[in-house]
């Protein structure tokens, strides 16, 4: 992947880089002289490293606007300094004045601060001068700085991707935890807001499952939790994401659903878990049934989603008091039918 170098400067700075920076084999550069311009482009497009002209209108205000900014204060900026007022007095100036100089460019934002001087770049390097040498092999350092830097940032930005991953999926079964739910349900809520489109949601229950783990152990328990989730991934649409809420409860978000077509999902759902036994070993199935809520997004609701949850956690209970096995929804919460034609069980198949 090349080099990304962000110029802000004019034609004339360009053309005295190194010809290793114009080589666009190893580097992709792009030149942008309004600061407006440019704030914008470094905010949609960040590069690995920024050079700024000193001369250049608004360069220090960039330097110092890029410091303040949290999300891209990684990013390398190398002030090259051009000004002819500075340049022609750092010949007649002390050591300690040159000092003062760099540090108050640092102050303002700069990551690193070279002297450059246009005028004895134009001719190098037909014309040998010590001065643009050191300049050019300065450059070059530092730009191998800002490449290592943009480098680590890479490489702790995947880190802390895989990290967020790990720490927001369950390890057994594969699904979002419930971490993860309280970080995208909001989210989820905003969008449809945002958007006008509907959302629900479905909080289902194993019927039993606490049988499942006095019989036979909750290594079985474990194993039956991670083929349930199996096959209710299986048969969800691409716009569902489900989440395992705790212990045998689980949370499917809907969205752009109406809360008929999440009864509907549950129903079908309902029926996908109890039609077919769940195959453990080759010598035990097991038959369970699982009780479902569901709910749908009202204007009068948090942000967060605490009442679109307990909402469908109490649709939840009452499909359990109805028997279990059976969706209940704000469609058919006023009345005692279940969903379902099968009455509820738990039978376990040993072969």
């Amino acid at each position: 992947m090349n080099i990304s170098i962000f110029v802000f400067g004019n034609d004339k700075f360009i053309a005295t880089l190194p010809k290793e920076i114009r080589d666009t084999n190893v580097f992709s550069i792009e030149m942008i002289t309004n600061l407006n311009e440019a704030v914008s482009r470094i905010q949609n497009f960040p590069p690995d490293v920024i050079l700024v002209q000193a001369s250049q209108d608004g360069s220090m205000e960039l330097c110092n606007w890029l410091k303040e900014q949290t999300k891209l204060s990684w990013i390398y900026c190398i002030l090259l300094e051009d000004r002819p007022r500075l340049v022609d007095a750092r010949t007649e100036q002390s050591r300690e004045w040159e000092l003062d100089v760099t540090c108050t460019a640092l102050r303002q934002g700069a990551d690193a601060y070279i002297w450059y001087s246009l005028e004895e770049l134009r001719n190098y390097p037909n014309t040998k001068n010590v001065e643009s040498d050191i300049s050019h092999r300065l450059l070059l350092a530092q730009l191998t700085v800002g490449f290592r830097k943009a480098q680590k940032y890479r490489d702790l930005i995947r880190t802390n991707d895989v990290l967020s991953a790990i720490a927001l999926a369950d390890s057994l079964t594969d699904f979002n935890n419930r971490r993860a739910l309280e970080w995208e349900l909001p989210k989820h809520i905003d969008k449809a807001r945002t958007t006008k489109k509907p959302l629900s949601l479905i909080i289902l229950d194993v019927d039993y499952f606490k049988r499942v783990n006095d019989n036979h152990g909750h290594l079985v328990g474990d194993r039956l939790l991670q083929l349930l989730c199996t096959r209710l991934r299986y048969n969800l649409r691409y716009q569902d994401t489900p989440f395992r809420y705790g212990g045998e409860e689980f949370v499917i978000l809907l969205s752009d659903t109406t809360s008929q077509e999440a009864y509907t999902v549950a129903r079908r759902l309902n029926h996908v878990v109890s039609d077919q036994p769940f195959a453990i070993n080759s010598n035990l199935k097991i038959d369970i049934t699982i009780s479902l809520g569901t709910a749908s997004l009202r204007a009068e609701d948090d942000p967060e989603g605490i009442n679109l949850l307990d909402r469908a956690d109490r649709y939840l209970l009452q499909a359990k008091s109805n028997g279990r096995n059976c969706v209940i929804s704000c469609n058919n919460s006023s009345t005692s039918s279940v969903s379902n034609s099968h009455t509820p069980h738990l039978r376990v198949v040993s072969s």
